[in-house]
């Protein structure tokens, strides 16, 4: 039952096996649009979707530990939640940190679609170090933590625009 669980969690519930191609694109896609869905149309505080991916982060290592052994190679793209849990880090800190709330709706989904593109970017290209986390570590670890630094990357691109912003514009 606990070994289900954990296989349904760490591909997002099948999603992974769904479709052929690109299977971290369309997680980090749904994971964008899953966020902005709570947040703006079900209003779920923030610090309640924050606990949530916190606990979601912690159990992951345990549960791709645990189904690591089900796949043929070190890091199956079956495994998406990473993608999800990198994705969310921007969108989250973005949030939290994002108390004006003078943003339309529209502005909000542009910004989400920029931390999608930004995410993807920096998965995709793999700067160091993310390669270096990529290569080295074929464990759970290394699955989770390429992508962590991936949405930090976002992160500091988003930081980066904000203050340029505010001292050229």
């Amino acid at each position: 039952m606990v070994e289900k669980f954990n296989y349904y969690l760490i591909t997002l519930f099948t999603f992974g096996n769904l479709t052929e191609k690109h299977k971290g694109t369309w997680a980090s896609l749904l994971t964008t649009f899953f966020l902005f869905s709570l947040i703006y149309f079900f209003n779920v505080p923030i610090l309640i979707i924050t606990i949530t991916l916190l606990i979601i982060f912690v159990y992951s290592f345990f549960a791709i530990k645990s189904c690591l052994v089900k796949f043929e190679n070190d890091d199956p793209q079956e495994i998406v939640i990473d993608e999800f849990i990198g994705q969310s880090i921007p969108i989250i800190l973005y949030e939290i940190f994002h108390t004006d709330r003078s943003n339309t709706l529209t502005e909000n989904l542009q910004n989400y679609f920029w931390f999608f593109l930004l995410f993807r970017l920096f998965d995709g290209l793999k700067p160091f170090p993310i390669d270096y986390i990529d290569k080295k570590f074929k464990n759970e670890f290394g699955i989770m933590f390429d992508d962590i630094l991936a949405g930090i990357y976002v992160v500091l691109c988003l930081v980066l625009f904000m203050v340029g912003k505010s001292y050229y514009f």
